[in-house]
C-alpha cells in the first residue's frame, strides 16, 4: 500500500481528535465556561477557523490546517501534563487555567522558528580528505527545491548567487527540483537561474521521486522539464558515469523508484579504484552496496532532514532511510545527507534547516 494512503488518513483522523480535544479544553475559559451546551458547542470551531485564517494569510494548504492543529494538540497535552503535575505540588488546584495560553503561545513560537528555517537557507559546509589523487575539489550540492512550496523561480535564482559565491568546481543537483504541481514559470526561471552558474566542471543533474510527478498537477510535461535543463548546459545523469578532467569519476544513479535501474555492482563494474569515485543517489538508502561498491563520497536529499519532526527518526527506525541527516562514514566510504534547500508540502521545517551544501575535498 502506498506510505502516503496511511499518512493521510490517519493525520486527518489525528486532526479531529484534536479538534474535539481542543473544543474541550477551550470550555473552560469564558465566554464558554458555564455556560449553555448550545454556546459550548460553537467552542470546537474555535481553533480550526483560526488555523485556516493562518493559511489563508501565509498562502498555504489545507493540510497545514491540519499540521498547525496537530502542534497545537501537542502542546496542549503537554501543558496539561505540567499543569497537573503543578498541582499534584502544590496540592491544591488554581483559581485560574493557564495551561492553554501557555500552549498557543509555545505553538505560535515553534511553528514561526520553523517557517524561518524553512525559508531562510543557510550554507552548511564540509571539509573532507582523501589519499587520492584529486587534487583540491569544491562541490556544491542542492536538492529538494521542490519548486513552488518555498522557493519560486525567482527566489532559488537568488539563492544561486550564495552558491556562485562558493567558486564551486562542480554544482550537483540531486533530485526533486520541481514538485508536482510547480509552475512552467518557476521551472523555466530556475533552470536558467542553473544555466548563468559559473564553474569548472559544469552542473550536472539527477531526478528525484518528485521530478516526474507522481500526480503531476503542474504546467509543464517531464520533457519539457528535461529541454530545459539541457538548453541550460545542465548534465542529466541516469545510471551514467562520467570521468572528469582524468582527476574523478562522477556517478549519477536513477531514483529508486524508477523500472531498471541498475546497482552499484554494475555501475562502477569498469571504474578505476585509484580515482576517486563521487555518486548521486536522490534516496540514501543504499549505502550497504555503495560501502561495498567503494564510493568514496555519496551525496543524497529526499528525507528533508526530518522536515518536521519527528519523522526522520521514525523514518530511520523502520528502516526507510540508512541516514535522516548529516554526514556518516563506513569503511572508505563518506555519506552525506542533505536537509534540501527548500521541502515538500509543507513549509514549515521543525526538525531541520533548509540549506546549500559546500564539500570542499583536499588530499591528504
Amino acid at each position: 500500500m502506498n506510505f502516503f494512503a496511511i499518512v493521510f488518513p490517519l493525520v486527518f483522523l489525528l486532526g479531529a481528535a484534536g479538534i474535539l480535544y481542543l473544543g474541550l479544553r477551550l470550555q473552560k475559559y469564558p465566554p464558554f465556561r458555564g455556560k449553555h451546551w448550545a454556546i459550548r458547542l460553537l467552542s470546537f470551531p474555535v481553533f480550526p477557523l483560526a488555523a485556516y485564517l493562518v493559511t489563508l494569510l501565509l498562502g498555504i494548504s489545507t493540510f497545514n490546517v491540519v499540521l498547525l492543529l496537530l502542534h497545537l494538540v501537542v502542546f496542549w497535552l503537554l501543558c496539561d501534563l505540567g499543569w497537573w503535575i503543578a498541582e499534584k505540588i502544590r496540592k491544591k488546584n488554581p483559581r485560574r487555567y493557564y495551561a492553554g495560553i501557555a500552549a498557543i503561545a509555545l505553538t505560535v513560537v515553534y511553528m514561526g522558528a520553523g517557517w524561518f528555517f524553512a525559508h531562510h537557507v543557510f550554507i552548511t559546509d564540509y571539509a573532507l580528505t582523501t589519499e587520492k589523487e584529486v587534487g583540491r575539489l569544491c562541490v556544491v550540492q542542492i536538492t529538494d527545491s521542490h519548486l513552488g512550496v518555498t522557493l519560486s523561480g525567482e527566489d532559488f535564482a537568488r539563492e544561486m548567487e550564495k552558491v556562485q559565491s562558493q567558486n564551486p568546481d562542480l554544482v550537483v543537483i540531486t533530485g526533486d527540483f520541481v514538485d508536482d504541481d510547480s509552475s512552467k514559470e518557476d521551472m523555466l526561471t530556475a533552470c536558467e537561474a542553473l544555466g548563468e552558474l559559473k564553474t569548472t566542471y559544469g552542473v550536472y543533474f539527477i531526478y528525484g521521486n518528485h521530478d516526474d510527478g507522481y500526480f503531476r498537477r503542474g504546467t509543464f510535461t517531464p520533457a519539457e522539464l528535461r529541454k530545459a535543463l539541457t538548453d541550460n548546459g545542465v548534465v542529466i545523469l541516469e545510471d551514467e558515469s562520467v570521468l572528469i578532467d582524468n582527476r574523478f569519476y562522477l556517478v549519477g544513479r536513477k531514483d529508486r523508484s524508477a523500472r531498471g535501474r541498475l546497482s552499484m555492482e554494475e555501475l562502477t563494474r569498469d571504474l578505476d579504484p585509484a580515482k576517486y569515485t563521487l555518486v548521486l543517489d536522490h534516496q540514501p538508502t543504499d549505502f550497504e552496496a555503495q560501502t561495498e561498491a567503494k564510493a568514496d563520497l555519496v551525496l543524497s536529499g529526499h528525507t528533508h532532514g526530518g522536515h518536521i519532526f519527528p519523522t526522520g527518526l521514525v523514518g530511520v527506525w523502520f528502516g526507510g532511510n540508512d541516514l535522516c541527516y548529516g554526514k556518516e562514514v563506513r569503511e572508505s566510504s563518506t555519506f552525506i545527507v542533505s536537509s534540501g534547500i527548500s521541502g515538500w508540502a509543507m513549509p514549515f521545517k521543525t526538525g531541520c534547516i533548509s540549506e546549500i551544501v559546500v564539500i570542499r575535498v583536499t588530499e591528504e
